[in-house]
């Protein structure tokens, strides 16, 4: 089992920046890549960034140039910094995580962009 504990999400204006964590927590797993989804209001739950253990990364077309993910192997934690934040980047965001055949989610930080 894998336990993930997110932080990091709030209230931020228009243009500005939030830095959010990921930290994995169990026993007798093998991370292969760590990463962000985000579920707006209404909407599908739509995956944000990827990283693997190797450092290969890839972003939805909405986040690039934006938002960077990056991930501390020997901590088990990624990280997603977010700038130049827009209103349509207020969602929920959840952690992923797969390990071997398996994939975790968290339970999700709020982040919401606004004036």
């Amino acid at each position: 089992q894998v336990q993930l504990v997110e932080s990091g999400g709030g209230l931020v204006q228009p243009g500005g920046s939030l830095r959010l964590s990921c930290a994995a927590s169990g026993s007798g797993f093998s991370i292969y890549s760590m990463g962000w989804d985000r579920q707006a209001p209404g909407k599908q739950r739509k995956q944000v960034a990827t990283i693997t253990d190797g450092g290969d990364t890839n972003y939805a077309d909405s986040v690039k140039g934006r938002f960077t993910i990056s991930m501390d192997n020997a901590e088990n934690t990624v990280y997603l910094q977010m700038n130049s934040l827009l209103p349509e980047d207020t969602a929920v965001y959840y952690c992923t995580v797969r390990a071997g055949p398996y994939a975790y989610w968290g339970k999700g930080t709020q982040v919401t962009v606004s004036s």
